[in-house]
């Protein structure tokens, strides 16, 4: 049985929607400022893992907690449910310029954009 990690294209798929959705992200008013001082290498290595392992490319996940990952851009920087928002059009919009079929799409928002996955970023 195959992974949405798999259909998307596996590695090499991820990469370029990481590097293009990360594009969108510093070009966008709503949502740059969160990553001012961020390094972006460190950055997309960690998303393309995160979203390796969330798409079911890897069976385990090295990485921080999402609340513990964001409770500093809660708590310091102000991150919202409008930031979330922004956050996710910049993904959906990455993966329709990428052509990926719209029933794939749906499946990264249902994994993405979860309440619960929300309610983690958003340390609710």
């Amino acid at each position: 049985m195959s992974t949405l990690y798999d259909n998307l294209g596996g590695a090499a798929a991820v990469d370029l929607a990481v590097d293009k959705f990360y594009e969108k992200v510093l070009a966008d008013e709503r949502v740059q400022h969160f990553f001012a001082h961020t390094n972006m290498q460190q950055q997309k290595q960690h998303q393309k893992a995160f979203m390796t392992y969330a798409f079911g490319g890897a069976k385990h996940w090295d990485g921080r907690p999402m609340r513990d990952a964001h409770k500093e851009l809660v708590a310091e920087m102000g991150l919202t449910d409008s930031h979330f928002d922004a956050i996710a059009e910049n993904l959906i919009a990455t993966l329709v310029e990428l052509e990926v079929p719209q029933p794939l799409i749906d499946e990264v928002v249902q994994i993405v954009g979860s309440t619960s996955h929300r309610n983690d970023v958003l340390n609710r």
